[in-house]
């Protein structure tokens, strides 16, 4: 049985943590905000950017001329998986769930004899995976010193991965991420960008509206590389609204379970208290009836 000292001391420093978790909670309300508005602000773009990219892929077709950024290598031997985490913990599953998805499609291929290279974004997801597949890791992106992520880390995370499809280092590139639904809800997801795949459905209007010059082909080989810059851009957006929510989260179930050992630990406090004045006072009285 912990002394009366040893109590007090216990809910003295889960009242300290109960304030830390509560003004990390709070910070992360604050960010969330913002990040959700930049998510929200951009699925328009990306949406709009999609089913122009649709419209053009569908009269391109199967045709030779198509560029390799859509039309593939002709290969499916060489599996890229960008896998987008966060810099920092204490955000509850969101790190993990993301790294779950990426390393089951990982054993899947290797279990089809494919190759598969990783790029990770963010330390956590690389701390994760380097356990058990450090040997197919080539690549990192910090952004640990980066404030507020924008359209420029996207560039520069998808200048990289043009770079290696170029070089021929892989044939097929998936990224991972959490898509943000709500402060509870976050969902894991897997999006092919190289070679591109979009839905006939995506393209609406898109085709019958427009006419474009000089040729589908033309346009398609100058958007296919902005467009797997925005689907990045749109990732991390989606990524950086999915770790506050989750850390919020976190951070309020943090803040209850600590209210609620405190209130378990000084009732034992408490209860410990009354036994030892009750056995003082019987010692007294026991004392006194000697006399």
């Amino acid at each position: 049985m912990p002394s009366l000292k040893d109590l007090k001391n216990k809910i003295t420093s889960i009242k300290n943590t109960r304030k830390i978790t509560k003004a990390m909670q709070m910070v992360a309300a604050a960010k969330l905000r913002r990040a959700q508005e930049a998510a929200e602000a951009g699925r328009p773009y990306a949406e709009r950017m999609n089913a122009v990219m649709a419209g053009l892929s569908a009269s391109v077709g199967t045709s030779t001329s198509a560029p390799r950024l859509l039309a593939g290598t002709g290969e499916d031997k060489v599996h890229l998986l960008v896998v987008m985490t966060a810099e920092r913990g204490l955000c509850g599953g969101f790190n993990s769930s993301i790294v779950r998805l990426a390393r089951v499609k990982a054993n899947e291929l290797l279990a089809q004899g494919k190759t598969v290279k990783i790029l990770t974004v963010g330390k956590k997801g690389r701390e994760q995976l380097k356990r058990d597949l450090a040997a197919h890791m080539i690549g990192h992106v910090d952004l640990s010193d980066v404030k507020r992520v924008g359209y420029a880390q996207a560039q520069a995370i998808a200048r990289d991965i043009l770079t290696r499809f170029d070089a021929g280092e892989f044939d097929v590139a998936t990224l991972f991420y959490n898509r943000f639904q709500s402060v509870i809800s976050q969902i894991p997801t897997a999006q092919q960008v190289i070679p591109a795949k979009y839905d006939a459905a995506d393209a609406g209007d898109a085709v019958a509206l427009y006419d474009y010059e000089p040729s589908e082909e033309g346009i398609l080989a100058d958007l296919l590389p902005r467009g797997v810059a925005t689907q990045v851009f749109t990732a991390l957006l989606e990524n950086g609204a999915s770790e506050q929510g989750a850390r919020m989260s976190a951070m309020d179930n943090a803040t209850r379970n600590a209210g609620d050992m405190i209130d378990k630990y000084t009732t034992i406090y408490n209860r410990s208290r009354q036994a030892a004045i009750t056995k003082e006072l019987i010692e007294i009285i026991s004392g006194a009836e000697a006399l």
